[in-house]
């Protein structure tokens, strides 16, 4: 019953990253989503959208990364994607996060979680491109859908976007075509200025 009690105490633990806010805006604009809602999308693309990665993918393994990626957020909160001083300091504060929440399993699965953690921070395997190209777009879907809210309250001009994105391509070249031409493209004009 060891097992198990860690087990559970690990899924609830992992029920707070419900309560981590993010900085992009839901489809509507009603309000911003938190990372349980963000890993739910992402999982969910993985398994639709696996077909677009330029290599064959593990679907499981992807989604399985998209749901453990953003768990150290529990402890080290959401940074932003274009917080140049939150970013300096983000590895940090994630890698002692991790130590101590996959830590909660046994010790086997957290061996697991935390390397499946690794290697999608590591984005070497084909698998890691792929979750990093979801992981992404999805943002600059939500910033389209929301008419560029979020860039706009943050000021991001196009070009941190293309340099934050450029390795979209990577895990998804046509994911990247398309999100540029219809999600980055038509904001240019309206939400992006230099």
């Amino acid at each position: 019953m060891e097992r198990l009690q860690q087990q559970m105490e690990f899924i609830q633990e992992v029920d707070k990253l419900k309560k981590i806010g993010r900085q992009s805006y839901l489809t509507d604009s009603s309000r911003k989503e938190n990372d349980a809602e963000h890993s739910w999308h992402l999982a969910l693309m993985a398994i639709l959208l696996s077909e677009y990665a330029p290599k064959e993918v593990d679907v499981l393994r992807v989604v399985s990364m998209v749901l453990i990626h953003d768990l150290v957020e529990i402890d080290a909160g959401d940074t932003y994607a274009y917080d140049t001083e939150g970013n300096k300091t983000k590895r940090q504060r994630e890698e002692k996060a991790a130590d101590r929440i996959f830590n909660i399993l046994p010790e086997d699965q957290a061996k697991k979680v935390r390397d499946l953690w690794e290697e999608f921070e590591d984005n070497e395997t084909p698998e890691a491109n792929f979750a990093h190209a979801l992981d992404r777009t999805q943002p600059i879907m939500l910033n389209h859908a929301s008419e560029g809210k979020a860039w706009k309250e943050h000021g991001v001009v196009l070009s941190q976007i293309m340099e934050r994105n450029i390795n979209i391509p990577k895990g998804a070249p046509k994911l990247w075509d398309y999100a540029y031409e219809n999600f980055i493209k038509p904001n240019v004009g309206n939400a992006i200025k230099e």
